[in-house]
């Protein structure tokens, strides 16, 4: 499971690393600075939590199962949060009415966010068992 997150989370850096790059360069001339600001909210989230794969990938404290469930919690929180504030923010460029995304950001961030909550209290656990 280790090398799978790791990979996973060095999938998610990349990504990010490019998409952040395509934003500064290649968008700046396109979209206004509020949807680059968007833009960079969304690369910044996939690039935090590439770091928290890595982090979770090399917790001794966290069982493979418990963080096969961290990894799908990101990955989707990722791809919702992060992949609709990416198409909401382009959506000048595609001439696609996005707006229908709009609730699943947040939905992104709540698996976002349970994913760091369940780090948390398995780590806890492990330390009082």
């Amino acid at each position: 499971m280790n090398r799978k997150l790791v990979t996973l989370a060095a999938f998610f850096g990349l990504i990010a690393i490019i998409l952040g790059a395509f934003g500064a360069h290649g968008l700046k001339k396109f979209l206004t600075d509020a949807q680059l600001t968007s833009f960079e909210t969304g690369v910044k989230y996939q690039m935090y939590h590439a770091l928290f794969l890595l982090l979770v990938a090399q917790s001794s404290t966290i069982t493979e199962k418990q963080k096969r469930y961290i990894a799908i919690l990101v990955t989707v929180g990722v791809f919702f949060f992060s992949g609709s504030i990416y198409l909401l923010a382009t959506q000048p460029l595609s001439g696609i009415d996005f707006s229908f995304l709009g609730p699943i950001t947040p939905v992104g961030g709540l698996f976002l966010i349970t994913a760091w909550f369940l780090t948390a209290l398995y780590s806890i656990k492990q330390k009082s068992n």
